[in-house]
């Protein structure tokens, strides 16, 4: 009898139910429907294949970008009992060879390729093996639209064509609309079912630093340390001298620190990724280069030194933090300096307007007064009107005043001008500024210019970044980027609604003072039952690191940080009680069970 999606869940990935969407996905691949999910990292996107891949005869073929993301999956399959295998240029021919015969057997479940790979072996494919699924993974870089295009994706159109039959489904953790339309079309997709998860991470603090000078970011980065200390985080910079820079300064402070940026050598950058995930560093100061080739679970923060380029890149690469659902930290540093050298990048690049337009929401993002998930979810399609608590704005909320008048100003002149002028023709209306456009436009001659001469030009692009955020305005980027008054906003305009704005507080870093080092610590008690006991938590990593070793696997593919704060919480010591806990399959049941049950019945009676 063929096992439900249910028990394959529990038999080979220890998980007790779905998150939100699986099941409905794994039923649309089940139905043999293409499909296109859309689901942040850490979302849970490949147990969507890899379940149907094992309930579906056949090999299931999986395109991923990087080997080193192939690496980290299969491991992670295998250590669940799972037979997965890749094809690629770092194997050996024999081994190649060894693999296309277990397929052509029937004994590999799911096959990793690269899109290169999978062209130039689809001939065999066709003729040898009897292909359950297609799943591409990434499938952003399909997109020229996408935030990491690769050109090399856009022949995966082809598949449709070879293999009529066959679901294809495309997956990716940051697409908008644009790059989602075309992911549909270069794919060739027939009437694909569309999934589209929630992007809220809860477990992630969102913070924000403004204005900090460079010695600043080093003393709050140290600080981040201190607190995660001996946990993995990731430092993303803009430029390679810097990546270079900031690591050299860690070093000096005994962190455990590798670099990677493109300027390096493919053994350089592969020796680094490879101490990063098997622990034997604990930070990587990268450009956005580092990542996509990540399945760590257990990265505890992320920090951009740099302003990203998008809310895209940006989400992507803070949802590397915390995987496993355990809270993590982000913090972004944001600096004019930098949105100069990010402002240049996008004038000189091959899609100005675009780059242009995703660095404004970027910056909007980092200037924002209000709850700043919220920001992102709305930008993701996902509309809420409720505050996290776990960003930095509802931490430390603004003061808040009446702005009604201030937004009426702005409104009204918009109004006035026809909804015909952007956000820098606007300040200069409120601001009486007589610039040659304004006289030309008859702008100088309406009744609100220079009606708000009193508020510096800074202040009055800040007040509309609130409106925008707040959803009194919105902006035409289909018609020159001029800015439009929402309903809510007409509310106000006529005086049926009156409008809060935030103070504006230049923010000047503060020094903090140290905390006095106690000399005799007082020595670690063993927790309370039903608390997590931080000695045995302790004992249960060292052993999972030795059985990491012995199998050359990274140690969170042993066993995830949730399963052992689980084991030292609960403290089971059945093989029954082992069974029940988050991430704990048949598989690892039998193998890993009696050892930290061991471990733990040797602990409790000490």
């Amino acid at each position: 009898m063929r096992q439900t999606p249910e028990q394959i869940l529990k038999t080979y990935f220890g998980y007790d139910s779905f998150r939100p969407m699986q099941r409905e996905i794994i039923d649309s691949i089940l139905q043999g429907k293409d499909t296109v999910v859309l689901m942040p990292t850490g979302g849970g996107k490949s147990l969507c294949y890899q379940i149907p891949a094992l309930l579906k005869e056949g090999t299931a073929i999986i395109v991923s970008p990087l080997i080193s993301l192939m690496k980290d999956q299969i491991d992670a399959l295998r250590a669940n009992g799972i037979n997965a295998a890749a094809l690629n240029s770092s194997n050996s021919e024999s081994t190649n060879i060894a693999i296309r015969t277990a397929c052509e057997k029937g004994e590999i479940k799911l096959l990793y390729v690269s899109p290169e790979k999978l062209l130039s072996e689809a001939e065999w494919i066709q003729m040898r093996i009897e292909v359950s699924l297609f799943a591409i993974d990434e499938a952003h870089c399909i997109s020229q639209w996408g935030h990491d295009f690769r050109p090399e994706y856009t022949r995966l159109g082809a598949l449709r064509e070879l293999f009529p039959e066959v679901p294809i489904i495309a997956l990716t953790a940051t697409a908008d609309k644009v790059t989602k339309s075309d992911i549909l079309e270069q794919l060739n997709l027939r009437e694909p079912a569309q999934f589209i998860g929630s992007f809220d991470r809860p477990n992630l603090s969102l913070d924000i630093k403004r204005g900090y000078s460079t010695k600043e970011k080093m003393r709050v980065i140290m600080e981040m340390i201190e607190r995660q200390r001996g946990e993995s985080g990731i430092i993303y910079c803009l430029k390679r001298t810097t990546t270079e820079e900031v690591a050299e300064k860690l070093r000096s402070k005994g962190i455990a620190t590798g670099i990677y940026h493109a300027g390096l050598s493919a053994s350089a950058r592969n020796k680094v990724q490879e101490d990063f995930i098997n622990d034997r560093i604990t930070v990587v100061v990268a450009t956005i280069a580092f990542g996509m080739g990540i399945d760590k679970s257990n990265v505890r923060y992320i920090v951009h030194y740099n302003l990203p380029k998008s809310i895209e890149s940006f989400y992507q690469e803070i949802g590397r933090a915390g995987r496993d659902g355990l809270p993590s930290e982000t913090l972004l540093f944001f600096n004019v300096q930098d949105l100069i050298v990010l402002r240049n990048f996008a004038e000189e690049s091959g899609q100005k307007d675009i780059n242009n337009e995703r660095l404004n929401r970027m910056q909007e993002y980092a200037e924002a007064r209000v709850c700043r998930r919220r920001i992102l979810l709305n930008y993701f399609g996902e509309i809420t009107d409720r505050a996290c608590c776990n960003c930095d704005v509802c931490h430390t909320p603004p003061q808040y005043f009446d702005g009604t008048i201030l937004v009426q100003q702005a409104l009204s002149a918009i109004k006035r001008c026809n909804e015909n002028i952007g956000i820098f023709m606007l300040i200069d209306i409120l601001k009486g500024v007589v610039s040659e456009e304004a006289q030309k436009r008859g702008y100088t001659q309406i009744k609100t210019f220079g009606v708000g001469r009193n508020v510096p030009a800074r202040d009055w692009k800040d007040y509309i970044l609130q409106m925008l955020q707040m959803g009194f305005i919105e902006i035409a980027y289909n018609d020159n980027r001029h800015l439009r008054i929402t309903p809510l906003g007409e509310d106000i305009l006529f005086s049926r609604r009156t409008a809060e704005l935030a103070t504006i507080v230049r923010e000047e870093p503060v020094k903090k003072k140290r905390k006095a080092i106690k000399e005799t610590p007082a020595a670690p008690k063993k927790a309370e039952a039903g608390t997590l006991d931080s000695i045995l938590l302790e004992l249960l990593r060292i052993q999972r690191k030795r059985i990491a070793t012995e199998n050359n696997w990274p140690a969170y593919v042993v066993l995830s940080d949730k399963t052992l704060h689980e084991l030292a919480t609960k403290k089971p010591v059945t093989l029954e009680a082992f069974s029940d806990i988050h991430g704990i399959g048949k598989h690892k049941l039998e193998m890993y069970g009696e050892t930290f049950i061991s471990i733990i019945k040797d602990y409790l009676s000490k």
